[in-house]
């Protein structure tokens, strides 16, 4: 009934997988959370003598063993809430004997101070006496229950790999026909009993037309419910697929598995009310009922995989046909399966002989196998639709390939191994194959429940399988799984609550003891540490300093500091929360600050320098700022780096410590008055006063301009070809200097116009020093050459040189534009 009571839990698992793993917490570990104050290791000395003797003869079979190692684990567990006695008393003696201080090397120590160091340290032993003593009884269970694990292992392994007799010898063959006939003998003896006794011939004739009714209706049920649930799931389905539809309709399809099961529970049940049953035959519908829900389970898991209609999201990659045939191959797999299950536990059940049992299990699993080649085939196909080479697969399709390709070598091998003898290593290879498909169909269908769920709580379907929150639930739920996979492939339930135990009490390290609890208490104490602080940074922002007369930039430095520390000071409390003595990483931390100091220093200094912005702050969050030759409006301050925004709109990251060591210029600190320069050129001849006085009204007619200091207006320089002007301004926000700027500029020229005043253009004088070697004069249609052309040339001849504009040189110094 073991492999019963497995193939039940798997098929709990395909619906609630958090269900079975919390059941590997084994009853007696609970009970053992209340211990009593002192083990009583009278009674423990007794089982552990016992238990030697069992590990040293190892002549108890395995289920003596298994009961042996279940109460061994139960007083493991007992001297591990043991190991907690008096836990208060010695941690206030170590605190009273720590707060003494160390003993003195030289000289002598006060005698009252000694006799009290004495009486602490006695009393410290005697409270360590009952954890000590723990202690030690925990490693005698634990060396004991290692031991007996073992010897169940070798069992196995040698159980598995046991030569029995060949399906194949036609010697075996009449042992089986034997055990079938002889089965449904006793079955077609129980059922017409009552017809052949007087007595109950007249009972079971009154009540055979109502058992014939239900066994017809729980016939119908059976084969006619599966098509008339899935016609409501196409009806539910026709319409716009949404997720609430889907999930519906999924619920519906449920009906596949409990209409049927509910037919064959109501026949069985007129059976034996109608007395149409014996011992035999109450034992093969017993046997029947749970291998026909595997099968009905396996047939749902392959129609939702391998759905008839085509989805907005399939859960394989696959066309139309080639779903057909998935549908098929796996109803015939769970059909398989059933019947490996009828077939193993009726044997169990009657007694049948090896050879029987080999010789009728045989053909099942030959065919398995052919089933199992075929569905690899389909599942190799996976995707091929829509990547056409390596690099567009996705990671689903590639792994349904690696999954099509070890199918394909389990489905040669175990029928292989069957027909040599090998028949209990076949039957852990095949069946727990077919096991595993079924618990990859089901974390298919709760992975979808997932997606679809998650879009129905964001209303956003596009890209939901690579979403963050999808993707981490469906992992969490394959990590759920590994218990069901572990169990269908042989692992005992003791092994995984063995497993579950050492997670539990955690592992040490280096004097440290990581678990769960600590791990659960650091994220707790620090989750609410960090909202506690950005509670208070938003009290502080929203409704504090905004009272006060303190500036944007300041506010900001405040509330940064404050998130700084409240996530250090929460880091602190909860690694003490938590239990983590500091000290035990002290010499770790210390070795490894040395490496990191080299190779984070420009991020340290960087930290440091964020930290004296934000308490000096030479700038401010708003502030225009020139640094590196780059302009631009501070938009955040942070520990390691300060964004600026520049006046075309582009963010530049600035190391914190350039803005420290390096040069700075603030325009607004402090302030938003400066200064503008406006530079003008008028030509040789310009009355330079009348310029002056027309400057100084355009600039004090600015509103932007303040009149205290008044604007002033400078001739600097006679240029080379102006007369150099500058208008300096001092303007109430700095900020609107471009505008400013502009502004003048275009008063200027309008005035200038209305005056008459020139503003020149620049000209220059071009000297030829070979006259000569230049091309003759021009003609009618160009430039004539030879020695006759630089005779007639006689003005740059006689002069060696040319004065020409500029706009000579462009238009008559090459016409051709040859570049001569």
């Amino acid at each position: 009934m073991i492999k019963l009571l497995r193939l039940l839990a798997l098929v709990l698992a395909l619906a609630l997988p958090v269900a079975v793993t919390m059941t590997l917490v084994a009853p007696d570990v609970a009970e053992a959370q209340q211990p009593p104050a002192e083990p009583d290791y009278d009674d423990w000395d007794t089982l552990a003598q016992k238990a030697d003797e069992a590990v040293e003869q190892a002549r108890l079979s395995s289920p003596a063993l298994e009961e042996l190692r279940a109460e061994l684990a139960g007083w493991r567990d007992v001297f591990v809430a043991a190991q907690r006695i008096n836990g208060a008393a010695i941690e206030t003696a170590q605190a009273q004997l720590d707060a003494l201080g160390a003993k003195p090397e030289e000289g002598t120590e006060d005698q009252a101070i000694a006799q009290q160091r004495e009486r602490l340290t006695e009393e410290l032993a005697t409270l360590r006496a009952p954890r000590q003593r723990a202690e030690v009884a925990f490693s005698r269970a634990d060396g004991l229950i290692k031991s007996i694990d073992t010897i169940i292992r070798e069992r196995q392994a040698r159980e598995l790999l046991e030569l029995g007799p060949s399906p194949l010898n036609p010697a075996n063959w009449s042992v089986g026909i034997s055990a079938i006939l002889d089965t449904v003998g006793k079955v077609g003896t129980e059922v017409s009993a009552p017809f052949q006794d007087e007595e109950r011939r007249a009972d079971v004739m009154s009540e055979l037309p109502f058992v014939i009714l239900v066994v017809l209706v729980g016939l119908l049920f059976m084969i006619r419910s599966r098509f008339w649930v899935e016609r409501l799931v196409r009806l539910l389905l026709l319409r716009k697929n949404t997720p609430l539809q889907w999930l519906v309709s999924l619920l519906v399809s449920v009906g596949e598995i409990v209409v049927p099961y509910l037919g064959l529970v109501f026949a069985s049940a007129a059976l034996e009310v109608g007395g149409l049953t014996g011992e035999t035959s109450e034992l093969v519908l017993a046997v029947l009922a749970p291998a026909f829900f595997i099968f009905l389970v396996a047939r749902w898991l392959s129609v939702r995989i391998f759905p008839r209609i085509d989805q907005q999201r399939l859960p394989l990659q696959l066309n139309a046909a080639d779903r057909r045939a998935g549908r098929v191959y796996g109803a015939f797999l769970g059909l398989v399966i059933a019947i490996f299950y009828f077939i193993d536990a009726l044997a169990e059940e009657l007694e049948w002989s090896t050879e029987a049992s080999v010789v009728i299990l045989f053909p099942v699993i030959v065919v398995a196998g052919l089933l199992l080649l075929w569905l690899a085939r389909v599942l190799g196909r996976q995707g091929t639709g829509t990547a056409q080479d390596e690099e567009n697969e996705t990671y689903r399709s590639r792994l349904s390939k690696l999954l099509a390709r070890v199918l394909m070598i389990l489905a040669v091998i175990s029928p292989v191994l069957a027909a040599v003898g090998y028949f209990k290593a076949a039957t852990a290879i095949m069946l727990p194959s077919l096991l595993s498909l079924m618990v990859l169909g089901g974390l298919l269908v709760v992975q979808r429940i997932i997606g679809e769920l998650y879009v129905l709580a964001t209303r956003h379907r596009d890209g939901t399988s690579d979403e963050l929150v999808p993707v981490l639930l469906g992992f969490l739920m394959v990590l759920l799984s590994m218990p069901v996979f572990a169990l269908i492939w042989g692992a005992r339930l003791t092994d995984l609550t063995e497993l579950w135990g050492k997670f539990m009490r955690g592992m040490s390290v280096g004097g440290l003891t990581i678990s769960p609890s600590v791990f659960m208490t650091l994220a707790i104490v620090f989750t609410l540490g960090v909202i506690l602080t950005r509670f208070l940074q938003s009290t502080l922002r929203n409704t504090v300093l905004p009272k006060t007369r303190m500036d944007a930039g300041g506010r900001t430095a405040v509330v940064s500091g404050l998130g700084y520390i409240g996530i250090f000071l929460s880091a602190i409390i909860a690694i003490t929360s938590a239990g983590i003595d500091l000290s035990n990483i002290a010499l770790v931390a210390g070795a490894l600050s040395v490496g990191i100091g080299f190779g984070l220093q420009n991020i340290v200094s960087n930290f440091v320098s964020g930290i004296i912005l934000l308490i000096e702050r030479p700038i401010s969050q708003g502030d225009w700022i020139e640094v590196g030759g780059q302009h631009g409006y501070v938009k955040d301050i942070s520990v390691r780096s300060t964004r600026i925004e520049t006046f075309d709109r582009s963010d530049v990251i600035v190391p914190n410590a350039d803005l420290v060591s390096g040069t700075v210029t603030n325009y607004t600190r402090g302030n938003t008055v400066g200064r503008v320069i406006v530079p003008v050129g008028v030509a040789y001849g310009t009355d330079t006063r009348k310029v002056e006085a027309i400057l100084r009204e355009i600039a004090e007619a600015h509103p932007m301009v303040v009149i205290n200091p008044p604007p002033a207006v400078i001739f600097r320089s006679f240029g080379a070809d102006a007369l150099e002007f500058e208008v300096r301004a001092i303007l109430r926000d700095v900020n609107w200097m471009l505008s400013v700027h502009s502004d003048m500029n275009h008063e200027i020229a309008r005035r200038f116009t209305e005056e008459g005043i020139e503003v020149p253009f620049a000209q220059r004088d071009l000297w030829l020093r070979n006259p000569e070697t230049l091309v003759g004069p021009k003609t009618g249609k160009g430039w004539t050459s030879g020695e006759g052309a630089a005779d007639e040339a006689s003005p740059a001849k006689r002069s060696g040189s040319v004065h020409l504009t500029d706009g000579d040189v462009g238009a008559e110094a090459d016409p051709d534009g040859d570049g001569r």
